[in-house]
């Protein structure tokens, strides 16, 4: 791993789970960690409902765009976390990958955002605590 661990965020459209867990990754980390997002499939926009629900806990992700998921990504990550998008995406050898079953929040109520959000608050700040703990 570099002295500054690379971390990819992937789901499928990249308006919701992932860019919520890129938000929490720059701000728990305080910018220790690279981070990134993509989608198998991006979609137009951000999930409104998820921008609302990170408001909420202090996180502005209203500058996000969904952008599609790119090998060269991949290859640059330490951590690579999917997030619903199956076998869409590469894999390379040497890389650490990890599979992070979550709801999604698309066409979702803020309640089940809010539930959402703090499931991948936790499993970030998890992730965030043990890659600075290895740099």
């Amino acid at each position: 791993m570099s002295e500054r661990p690379t971390t990819l965020f992937v789901c499928v459209h990249n308006a919701g789970r992932s860019q919520m867990a890129a938000g929490y990754a720059r701000e728990l980390s305080g910018g220790r960690i690279d981070v990134l997002s993509g989608g198998s499939e991006p979609g137009d926009r951000i999930n409104p409902v998820a921008i609302e629900a990170m408001a909420e806990d202090g996180i502005d992700i209203t500058d996000a765009v969904p952008q599609r998921l790119a090998t060269d990504h991949v290859a640059a990550s330490d951590v690579v976390i999917t997030m619903g998008c199956g076998d869409a995406c590469p894999v390379f050898p040497g890389k650490r990958y990890e599979d992070w079953e979550l709801e999604d929040p698309a066409g979702q109520p803020i309640e089940v955002v809010r539930n959402i959000r703090d499931d991948i608050k936790s499993r970030v700040r998890a992730l965030v605590y043990e890659l600075l703990a290895h740099s």
